[in-house]
């Protein structure tokens, strides 16, 4: 298991009622299935429609379980942006 920062922004900021918040993950399927427990409601609608940042490398359409989080890593998610 890694340990590491997920970053919410925007949307996801406020449907999760933090900024930040540690996970404790070995992949980014674990992360977010571990923040939708924390966060049930808004934010587990919010995380379907964002895009995720790994260690600053966009996850595109990878399946969430190959993605590994290393220790010490951040996870940053990104709603949809108006006009972006």
């Amino acid at each position: 298991m890694a340990a590491g920062i997920i970053r919410y922004w925007a949307a996801a900021k406020a449907a999760a009622g933090v900024a930040e918040e540690p996970y404790t993950a070995e992949n980014l399927a674990q992360a977010l299935e571990a923040a939708r427990e924390r966060h049930p409601g808004e934010l587990v609608r919010v995380l379907q429609r964002c895009s995720f940042l790994v260690d600053g490398d966009p996850v595109g359409t990878r399946g969430h379980e190959t993605v590994r989080l290393a220790e010490g890593g951040t996870v940053e998610v990104l709603p949809p942006f108006a006009g972006g």
